[in-house]
């Protein structure tokens, strides 16, 4: 397992990279609901998010930057760690999911996160599965932690990506209702049923208000990135002009 190494200058490096070059070339806009920090300092917290694009960590970790006060880590599939292990300086650590010693280790790891008083991200699917993908299916490693750690609070998040008037995609995070339970009597084949339940239905809410909101802002969303425009844009604006010094010239 790769543990993290956390570093405070690489984070705000990193948060401006991640701003400035990806999320702003990609994206048309990103927009939030809800609160990231769902507890005080000191009480731990299971962030669990649903995991359909190689993006979600990027939009997670632009998200935690500016609007968190929390220390926050998040696992990482051990392959992709070894070939980008900067990522170890902003708060990743592995997971090697071949092994069942090494997931072991991993989770070992996230509980001692936990117990420090820590956020910590899994994305309970394991692996990338398409967006519209139904029922999730979680591994069971939420309901290891929650049952050794039974005063972590669960955070469930959903992230949505689309595409409609503009070039760029669009994507939103939602922080839902924090869940709470006496997580050592529940055991953890129950734990993770309910999860999963639990996230799925954030998911399938979060899916219809971002298509009721197709020609317009997410209601009760706030922006968390001023993008730069896409050719359509641009395009547009030339145009705009066009038709502007067409109409005072012809006059």
């Amino acid at each position: 397992m790769i543990a993290s190494d956390s570093s405070k200058w690489f984070k705000r490096i990193f948060a401006q990279y991640n701003e400035n070059y990806l999320l702003r070339r990609h994206f048309h806009s990103f927009q939030l609901s809800g609160e990231i920090d769902p507890a005080p300092q000191g009480q731990p917290v299971l962030y669990l998010m649903n995991h359909s694009s190689w993006w979600d960590g990027m939009v997670v970790y632009h998200a935690i930057a500016n609007a968190s006060a929390r220390e926050h880590y998040m696992m990482m599939d051990e392959e992709q760690m070894k070939r980008y292990r900067f990522f170890r300086k902003i708060g990743a650590f592995s997971i090697d999911k071949k092994s069942s010693r090494a997931i072991v280790a991993s989770l070992r790891y996230s509980e001692s996160l936990l117990n420090q008083g820590y956020g910590v991200w899994l994305f309970p699917q394991g692996d990338i599965e398409h967006l519209e993908r139904r029922p999730l299916r979680f591994q069971t490693g939420a309901g290891y932690l929650l049952e050794r750690c039974p005063g972590t609070i669960v955070q469930p998040v959903t992230a949505y990506y689309s595409l409609g008037l503009h070039q760029k995609a669009e994507v939103s995070l939602q922080f839902g209702k924090p869940i709470h339970r006496a997580w050592q009597q529940l055991g953890r084949k129950t734990i993770t049923t309910m999860l999963e339940s639990a996230l799925e239905d954030q998911l399938n809410e979060h899916r219809l208000a971002v298509i009721a909101a197709a020609r317009g802002e997410l209601a009760e969303y706030r922006s968390m990135l001023k993008a730069k425009r896409s050719t359509n844009e641009v395009f547009d604006a030339w145009m705009n002009g066009v038709t502007r010094w067409k109409s005072f010239f012809g006059r």
